[in-house]
């Protein structure tokens, strides 16, 4: 297969959780489906997990080694990389962070998460929004993959901050301050674990992905990449992994190489090794493809570059709401995420990158907060993650991305990880039952994505009438043009899903589908 190269000269704790959300797992009805009770709305059709998690299938063919993101074909037909999870996320749900709040006072939120028993069918009802009607309708929210909702602890633990502890960090000697301070930190504290980091040191605070993977480019990409060298991507790139770099191989006179997918919509491996070479300074690549939904093999992608001598960049943006992430497992040199698409605010993102490699590089923004001293002659920089916050950082963001974090472990990763792959196989079996419905992205290891085409219509109709119909889905190219031409394409209508989602969401989508074409009455539901 002929390689693609693109040359420099183109291119803290959350609210009490009440009963009515908490259920025993034992409660739930058993079967093909449950039927959970939800108040206000009748019943809610949620698919029936076994609640084992020992042997239920995650992604055909298998997911087996560590990060979630490793399945190769044919390997495996159980969701084996959950059991290499249970310890970690066991630890993860009984997070305690050393004296976090030790300036605040004893109303800060708090939330229990140590039973984890708790019925996800319940977890809707933690997001106000989801009470939302549109055009008469509730709101059936598809549209995940470009940001989710955000629970009432997180918006609580927002306006507690702003209401007890909205300062600034780190320099004053004043009450409030030391609380911002701690509120900030203990976020820090809460992403190290999230990620099973070694060290906060290992953790920047930054606006989000976008900015995470250009901070690396003007940064280490600046002082490591020189002329002819090589960086690789994926053809499943979002456009924010893919700009930064085109940038950089213009400015140093690098060279931009694209691995190849293949019909399925998964990485090809041996084109991949065949790509590497000693002039591969940098690999950066998607753990979940935000278009198709691709899990890519990732561990085993980070094995095979570094044994090349590359560093590694992996975009974590549309993994960290769908599966336990354990960045020491993976071994990535760099880690990046979002806080809005992991149900934490807008404006708030992380950069993980390994100590070592931090160290080293410099500052890519100056002013307050990342200097230990200034003259006029030097300025001395702070150690890692400070030298990379210049200024004054989104605080009360990053104190809700912690109150997110606390929100998801009181489920856990895996047993989120268990149920939507039940509903993403759900949906992809009612969707292929569509007259003229083409999905695109069909690997066998998938995340929370359901693109499609519909024969007849253009993808923009198909979002404007569901969006009347009440139900939020994504109709355009999703930044991420050059995969979908990969497939011949222009732009796809994506949903996406959450854990909040339930088979009666599905159901929403695929009635108002066969409601288009004119097919209601032959429709199955």
């Amino acid at each position: 297969m002929d390689e693609l190269v693109l040359s420099s000269s183109k291119i803290p704790t959350e609210i009490p959780v009440s009963s009515q959300n908490i259920i025993s797992q034992a409660e739930s009805a058993s079967g093909g489906n449950s039927w959970t009770s939800t108040s206000g709305s009748g019943y809610t059709r949620v698919p029936d997990l076994g609640l084992s998690g020992v042997g239920v299938p995650a992604f055909p063919g298998g997911l087996n080694i560590p990060g979630a993101g490793q399945g190769l074909p044919g390997q495996n037909s159980s969701f084996s990389f959950l059991d290499e999870f249970r310890s970690f996320d066991s630890k993860a749900q009984n997070l305690q962070v050393s004296d976090p709040f030790s300036f605040s006072p004893s109303l800060v939120p708090s939330i229990d998460i140590s039973s984890g028993n708790f019925d996800l069918s319940y977890a809707r009802k933690d997001f106000p929004i989801l009470e939302e009607k549109v055009n008469g309708r509730n709101l059936v929210w598809l549209d995940n993959a470009a940001t989710t909702h955000k629970p009432q602890a997180v918006i609580d633990r927002l306006s507690y901050f702003y209401k007890h502890e909205n300062s600034n960090i780190h320099r004053g000697a004043h009450t409030l301050a030391a609380r911002a301070t701690d509120a900030y930190e203990a976020a820090r504290e809460k992403v190290k674990n999230f990620l099973n980091s070694s060290s906060t040191e290992e953790i920047v605070f930054v606006r989000g992905a976008t900015e995470a993977i250009n901070l690396v480019a003007q940064t280490w990409g600046r002082q490591n990449i020189g002329k002819d060298d090589e960086i690789l991507i994926s053809w499943l790139e979002h456009h924010a992994n893919i700009v930064p770099w085109q940038m950089l191989c213009s400015e140093k006179g690098a060279k931009l190489k694209v691995i190849p997918v293949d019909e399925t919509g998964q990485i090809i491996l041996s084109e991949y090794q065949r790509l590497l070479t000693p002039k591969t300074r940098l690999v950066a690549f998607t753990q979940v493809s935000n278009a198709l939904g691709t899990v890519t093999p990732a561990q085993t992608m980070i094995e095979l570059a570094h044994k090349q001598g590359a560093t590694v960049l992996l975009d974590g943006a549309q993994a960290v709401s769908h599966m336990p992430v354990d960045v020491q497992a993976l071994d990535c040199d760099f880690y990046v995420f979002s806080g809005h698409k992991v149900f934490a605010p807008t404006g708030i993102g992380v950069l993980f990158g390994k100590k070592g490699i931090l160290d080293q590089m410099t500052p890519w923004q100056g002013g307050g907060n990342m200097i230990q001293d200034v003259t006029f002659e030097r300025t001395v920089y702070q150690p890692a993650p400070f030298r990379f916050e210049a200024g004054t950082g989104n605080i009360a963001d990053a104190v809700g991305l912690g109150a997110a974090i606390d929100y998801l472990n009181k489920f856990g990763m895996v047993r989120i990880a268990e149920y939507e792959h039940s509903l993403l196989e759900y949906g992809t079996k009612e969707l292929k039952k569509i007259p003229g419905l083409k999905m695109i992205g069909t690997a066998p290891d998938k995340a929370g994505v359901l693109s499609f085409v519909l024969e007849g219509f253009k993808t923009e109709d198909v979002g404007r009438y569901l969006a009347q119909e009440g139900i939020a889905v994504r109709s355009g190219h999703h930044c991420a043009q050059p995969i979908l031409r990969r497939f011949g394409l222009e732009s796809t209508v994506r949903p996406s899903l959450a854990f909040y989602n339930t088979c009666e969401d599905i159901d929403a989508l695929i009635r108002a589908l066969y409601d288009l074409i004119g097919g209601r009455t032959s429709g199955p539901l």
